[in-house]
């Protein structure tokens, strides 16, 4: 995938990887990865739509009532509560796990869900499966939400954080959440458990 606003220099770059490699050219790009890339005069949109409908249908959740959140309020994952699952059923749930951080490139609304199950992929149980078929089922309310990049966007940088105080009932540690806008565009973020353990709310 080439991209920029030089079009001779992309037009080089594609003749010489054509001489070693015989790569045929695709035009506008559309689909990369179980990304798809949808252009117009406003700006790019970014989604997995097609990732996501066929993540449902592989699982089998396509059939079930969409959720109005990807994790309950009240949910605190632990290592220790739940059932432990077998080792096809572990098996099953860390390669659920590895599509769902995938889809995280552009959902940032799950990215806090899956960074709490991705901790536990060691010795999962069957409420972190729970927890992984309700975001499942979030997705399917929307699949094809995603990241827009607007061509109006000015270049004036924002940032937001969060972070939440001794909620890992293993660990202790907070988790810290950030996103950074340039313009009216997400361009990054992130959901971290943090290195330290702090005393108090108001170190956190």
């Amino acid at each position: 995938m080439l991209n920029g606003n030089d079009k001779a220099g992309i037009l080089h770059i594609t003749n010489l990887l054509d001489q070693h490699f015989k790569i045929k050219n695709l035009g506008a790009l559309t689909y990369f990865l179980g990304l798809e890339v949808a252009c117009n005069s406003s700006g790019i949109h970014l989604s997995q739509r097609k990732y996501i409908i066929h993540l449902l249908h592989e699982t089998g959740m396509h059939d079930y009532t969409p959720m109005p959140t990807p994790m309950a309020h009240s949910s605190q994952l632990s290592i220790t509560k739940g059932t432990p699952l077998t080792d096809e059923e572990a098996s099953a749930y860390c390669r659920l796990i590895g599509r769902l951080v995938y889809l995280t490139n552009t959902r940032p609304d799950i990215a806090f869900s899956v960074h709490n199950l991705s901790q536990c992929v060691s010795a999962p149980t069957s409420n972190h499966n729970q927890v992984a078929f309700r975001i499942l089922r979030y997705l399917k309310g929307n699949p094809g939400s995603g990241i827009f990049l607007s061509n109006n966007s000015s270049m004036h940088l924002k940032a937001y954080s969060d972070s939440d105080w001794a909620t890992c009932p293993d660990s202790r540690k907070f988790v810290t959440d950030f996103s950074l806008f340039l313009g009216e565009s997400l361009i990054s973020w992130k959901s971290k458990k943090q290195q330290n353990i702090s005393k108090s709310s108001s170190e956190a």
